[in-house]
């Protein structure tokens, strides 16, 4: 009997504290506001941008460019789905502006061409030696 009351006290201490805590007041506060009109629109219109972004992914030339670059259509509408708001305004607004696939050749002329001046630059700083026709600066 001696044994059973030290084993009490010793679980009525920290039983004591877990149920003070438990009971305490909690100090959260619900707010009650009108919802102003713009937070509705904003939602709606984020559906419709969506909803456009969506269709747009579902076209057939869309999804073959997909599959040419390896990317699954299903990933590609899921990674949609995940878009903030913000996002989905800017790509829906761009739609009509930028057609899949245009402007590649664009991109790889200014990397090569990017790649070429860095090339000449360690060149005439003695860094590297690729171009026979550019001489290092001397000091």
């Amino acid at each position: 009997m001696f044994s059973f009351r030290k084993l009490c006290r010793l679980v009525a201490l920290p039983m004591a504290v877990v149920m003070f805590l438990v009971s305490a007041p909690l100090t959260m506060v619900a707010n009650a506001a009108l919802v102003p009109t713009d937070a509705i629109i904003g939602t709606m219109s984020a559906d419709q941008d969506r909803a456009a972004v969506l269709n747009y992914l579902s076209r057939g030339d869309v999804t073959a460019q997909f599959r040419a670059l390896g990317v699954s259509p299903d990933e590609a509408q899921a990674r949609v789905q995940a878009m903030s708001d913000e996002e989905l305004r800017q790509v829906a607004g761009k739609l009509d502006q930028i057609p899949a696939g245009e402007g590649f050749f664009g991109f790889v002329i200014a990397v090569a061409l990017i790649t070429l001046l860095v090339l000449v630059i360690t060149d005439a700083a003695g860094l590297t030696d690729v171009f026979p026709f550019v001489d290092p600066i001397k000091k």
